[in-house]
This record gives C-alpha cells, sequence and structure tokens, in this order.
C-alpha cells in the first residue's frame, strides 16, 4: 500500500470470435509502443509490481508463444509479458505489445493452454481495436476521482456511491468479449494448443465467481465479478465450446501441458502480499506497516497497492497514506488540496478536530459537496499519528451521514504488536500429489482457511462435488507458508 497514482492507460478485461471475426490492428505501431512504454511502469506501480522469479519467466514464455500468433508482429521480443504480484483475478492488455496476467488468476488456471487461452484473449483485444473504444477505470481511481470530483463540481459520484468494490472495472461490449474470445481461441489452435481450454478456463472463473459470493454472503447472479457487462458466464462457456469445435479440432488432441505447468506454478503466492498488507475477511493487517483495521459487515475489501479501497451501499472509503509527519492538521489541508486538484486548490472543508483512537493521536475535518445529478455528499478525511509517519481514510457517504457506516471502521483502526505482526502468514500454492486414500475432503483440510474448505478446493481444481481423485494425480492446495 503506496500513494495513490491515478492511470490513464487502457485496460483490458478477462473476457474471447467466430472465424469470420476480422483483426483492425495488422501490426504494433511506433505510437503505440511509445504509450505503451509510458503506462507499463504505472501499471505495475497499481497492481503490485512484477512477480519475481522462474513462474514469471514461464508465462512470459507462454505469453510471447500466444501473442506472435497474433500477427502484430512475428517478433517475440516485440511483446512485454508480465506475471503481476496481485491478488485479484484479472487479466489486461495495452497497445505497444503490453499483456498482464496476475498471480492470482494464474493460481485458478490448472493447464498451460489455459494460460495461453486468457492472454490469447488479451491479446485479441488489441488486434481487434477494443482498448480505443473502451476505457479501464480502478476503483482506487474512482474513490479518488469522485472525492475530487465532488469538491470541484466534477463528480462522478452517482456512478460510485452504492457499488460494491472490485479492483478493476471493466466495460466492453458482449460483441466485443465475443471477439475477443474467437481471436483467442484461433491463435491457441494456430499455436498448437487444445481449443477447448478457452471454455474450460471460462468454466473456471464462473465457479469461482459463485464461490466468492458465497464467502461473502451474497447472491449468485450469474455474472462475474471482474466486469459486470460481460455476457452470461454459462452462455459463455457454451459458445467458446461451439467456436472450438468450429477448428475441427478434436477435444484433448493438442497440447495442454498440465504438468509443465502446475511444476511452474508451485510455490506462487495466494491472496495478499503480506509486503502489501493481508485482507482477511473484514479485517486489514499490515504486518510492516504495523497496524490494522476492520471494515464494516456487508463491505468489500480491495487491496493495492497505493490504497485499500472499502465500498458497499452506504458509500465508500479508501485507506491510504504514510507522509512523514505528526501533523495531522497539516496532512489533512494536504489530502484535502490534492483531492481539490492539488497545487493552490482550495477546499471549503470543516474545522480539523482533534482526538484519540485506541491510543493514537487522530483528527479528522469534513467538507459538503454536490454529486453530478445534484445530489449533497459527505467527504470527510480522518487521519492517524502512527510510528512518526500519518494515514487516513477518506470517507464518501450520503450528506448528512458523516462518516455513516464507517464509524465503526475508524473506530477499529489500531497499531499492531509485535506479536500480532509476526503472526501474519503469507498463503501459496502447494502443488502436492494424491496418495491411496487420498480424497478431496481429506486434502481440502489441509486448505489455510477456516472456511469453505471443500469448496475452494474443488474450484480451485475445477472439480466437481463427488469426483473421485486418483493415486499420482496432482492437485493445487492454498496453504500457509
Amino acid at each position: 500500500m503506496r500513494p495513490l497514482i491515478l492511470l490513464s492507460a487502457a485496460a483490458l478485461a478477462i473476457g474471447g470470435t467466430g472465424y469470420g471475426v476480422t483483426q483492425t490492428v495488422r501490426s504494433i505501431s511506433a505510437s503505440d509502443k511509445a504509450a505503451g512504454a509510458r503506462a507499463h511502469p504505472q501499471l505495475l506501480e497499481e497492481f503490485g509490481g512484477a512477480y519475481p522469479g522462474p513462474q514469471a519467466r514461464y508465462v512470459e514464455s507462454v505469453g510471447k508463444r500466444i501473442a506472435v500468433q497474433s500477427g502484430l508482429s512475428n517478433s517475440q521480443k516485440d511483446f512485454t509479458v508480465t506475471l503481476l504480484n496481485s491478488p485479484v483475478n484479472n487479466a489486461f492488455a495495452i497497445p505497444g505489445g503490453y499483456v498482464y496476467v496476475t498471480r492470482q488468476l494464474l493460481a485458478l488456471m490448472n493447464d498451460e493452454a489455459e494460460l495461453a487461452s486468457v492472454l490469447g484473449h488479451e491479446v485479441g483485444h488489441v488486434a481487434a481495436r477494443h482498448a480505443a473504444k473502451r476505457n479501464r477505470t480502478s476503483i482506487f481511481g474512482q474513490i479518488a476521482a469522485a472525492a475530487a470530483g465532488v469538491l470541484t463540481g466534477n463528480s462522478q459520484i452517482a456512478g460510485i456511491v452504492g457499488q460494491g468494490a472490485q479492483l478493476v472495472t471493466l466495460r466492453f461490449s458482449r460483441q466485443q468479449e465475443y471477439e475477443a474470445d474467437d481471436l483467442g481461441i484461433r491463435y491457441l489452435t494456430t499455436a498448437g494448443y487444445d481449443p477447448y481450454a478457452s471454455a474450460s478456463m471460462l468454466a473456471s472463473l464462473n465457479a469461482q465467481t459463485s464461490l466468492e459470493a458465497r464467502v461473502r454472503g451474497q447472491e449468485d447472479r450469474g455474472l462475474p465479478t471482474w466486469a459486470s457487462t460481460h455476457p452470461n458466464g454459462a452462455d459463455r462457456v457454451r459458445r467458446a465450446e461451439a467456436q472450438a469445435a468450429k477448428t475441427g479440432v478434436a477435444a484433448g488432441t493438442r497440447l495442454r501441458n498440465r504438468d509443465t505447468f502446475l511444476t511452474a506454478l508451485d510455490g506462487v503466492t495466494y491472496d495478499d502480499d503480506p509486503a502489501q498488507g493481508i485482507v482477511d475477511g473484514q479485517r486489514f493487517q499490515h504486518p510492516a506497516l504495523k497496524l490494522g483495521f476492520t471494515a464494516p459487515p456487508g463491505y468489500a475489501l480491495a487491496n493495492g497497492t497505493t490504497a485499500v479501497s472499502v465500498s458497499g451501499s452506504g458509500g465508500q472509503a479508501q485507506f491510504s497514506g504514510g507522509a512523514a509527519t505528526t501533523d495531522l492538521a497539516g496532512y489533512i489541508d494536504r489530502v484535502f488540496r490534492g483531492l481539490a486538484g492539488g497545487g493552490n486548490g482550495m477546499v471549503n472543508y470543516g474545522q480539523v478536530q482533534a482526538t484519540r483512537i485506541n491510543g493514537l493521536d487522530a483528527a479528522y475535518a469534513s467538507a459538503r459537496a454536490a454529486g453530478n445529478s445534484g445530489q449533497q455528499l459527505d467527504v470527510t478525511v480522518f487521519a492517524y499519528a502512527l510510528g512518526g509517519k500519518a494515514y487516513h481514510f477518506t470517507t464518501i457517504t450520503p450528506a448528512g451521514a458523516g462518516l455513516g457506516p464507517f464509524s465503526p471502521m475508524i473506530q477499529s483502526f489500531t497499531r499492531l504488536t509485535d506479536a500480532q505482526a509476526s503472526a501474519i502468514k503469507a498463503r501459496r500454492i502447494d502443488v502436492v500429489t494424491v496418495k491411496a486414500g487420498d480424497t478431496a475432503n481429506s486434502l481440502a483440510q489441509r486448505m489455510a482457511y477456516g472456511d469453505y474448505k471443500l469448496e475452494r478446493f474443488l474450484t480451485l481444481n475445477a472439480l466437481s462435488a463427488g469426483t473421485a481423485l486418483r493415486p499420482g494425480q496432482k492437485v493445487k492446495l492454498i496453504v500457509y507458508g
């Protein structure tokens, strides 16, 4: 979690063409290369940086192999494929030959062909020039932009307050997603992979979406969380299967590379990286900064390198900071000025009030502003002094609500003891070989969660309930370590 960076680069969602689709882009232009090179460092900053090690090199090799099938370039050197150290299921691409996939999504895959299908889909978006029509927005950028908007009279708050949190909100039309799916299947086939990998990957994403909804206690409406405008999951899987059949390639007769993939995946970090803080249910804790807080029940937490977003029906909040100061009044003033565009921007916020929270010096101030639909809103900055540095929440609620549902969260902010910080452990993928007598139930008990152990195990391994495991079979577990 570091200071917020707002990006304007276009990013592209996980999505999928009949073979009648045509690519708009035939090559990587010099201007696209330059734009991609400018955006690349910012994207790395927002999405946790590049994940290091042999897994990254493996993903790069597969990504370049599939990317050249697009015809955008015949040279693998023209593509930059990055494994991101991010705990969300996502993949995207930007013009200029830059392709990205998160380690969290990598862990959901079960073979190399599925990895190629996701990366091929993203390259397909670029080849069809979908980025020129649809832009990427980050929930972190949305919250900061919303606060700035209500303070400067250019708010987009109406489209934000009341939404659930998702790290990246991507808006592609149904046809665009189908086109990217179909191009990805084309690339899979020409690269020698099983074209049915696209359908199996989409099925795993649907299963993961359903599981996440159950874990949050929310009704599964059948729409993927990574982009609410995507086509219905089940329909999309069936369509991908039909498109694969049109290739004339029989299922299971082309490359899947399951064992190679699982060997490469073994040991990858899963969920949050402790260096960026850990989200566990409604609780956020940062072992290095030695701080933590608890979000309101029913609110979603999304952790990024720049900030932590908290989103729900009654408003949105963002946690960030780390400036070396104990002057909380001056710090709050700088935060409001930053929301108003920086420089000499002025904000009409109320008097800064000093208080104490869990033994820590704290202060806060609020501003009343109008949203873009004329509704009145409260924007509050609540700051704390901890270890010679200042951290803060920015909250956005309906006018008159003040902190509203975020009041308990504000009160929950606390310093972690050395023992509490050292007890926070990272989760990782552990690829194990099934032994005689092992069952899904017995292996699931080793999952590093207190709930939904079996459901998590089945989803992670693309298994159905009641599926019998066979000795020698490799499966994935999520363990501490």
